[in-house]
């Protein structure tokens, strides 16, 4: 049970993550036909209905989703499966196991878009006036902090005696 133990805090990240991210996109899809807008800070922020068909920042949004969809879905599958790794192979020390559960549930809940709908949902705009980020969503939020957490666990805690007995 002691090897589970370590599943513990990451699961619950990334369930949380996950939910949040579908309960989000439901509220949007409930409430904002396709493509409609809505100013919360007017000149920064919207709200906004997208359907990536692609990946980050709309790539691959251009090629035929027949291929493009399954191709990736098996890519995050195997990333899923890459993460569950880690965390298996991860001492519990630093912010990483929180870092990774978040990567996890990003990855879960765009997955859920993608095999449910053929596309994941986006909705959240933030710009400069006219010149917009990619709209994103909670699910591509778990997975930045998530990487930057890694980033921090890599350079504060690179050579943690503790960690390689772990």
């Amino acid at each position: 049970m002691p090897g589970l133990r370590k599943f513990a805090f990451p699961i619950l990240a990334a369930v949380g993550i996950a939910v949040a991210d579908q309960w989000s996109k439901a509220w949007i899809v409930a409430r904002f036909n396709p493509y409609e807008a809505k100013a919360v800070i007017v000149d920064f922020f919207h709200l906004v209905h997208i359907r990536n068909t692609g990946v980050a920042f709309g790539l691959l949004s251009n090629l035929d989703p027949k291929w493009v969809n399954p191709l990736l879905i098996a890519a995050t599958v195997f990333a899923i499966g890459g993460v569950i790794a880690y965390i298996h192979f991860l001492p519990r020390r630093g912010p990483a196991p929180f870092g990774l559960g978040l990567i996890l549930g990003g990855a879960l809940g765009n997955l859920i878009d993608r095999a449910r709908l053929g596309y994941v949902v986006d909705f959240l705009d933030v710009h400069w006036h006219h010149h917009h980020w990619p709209a994103f969503n909670v699910a591509d939020i778990g997975i930045s902090v998530g990487v930057v957490l890694l980033l921090l666990d890599m350079l504060v805690w690179p050579n943690d005696p503790e960690r390689s007995s772990s």
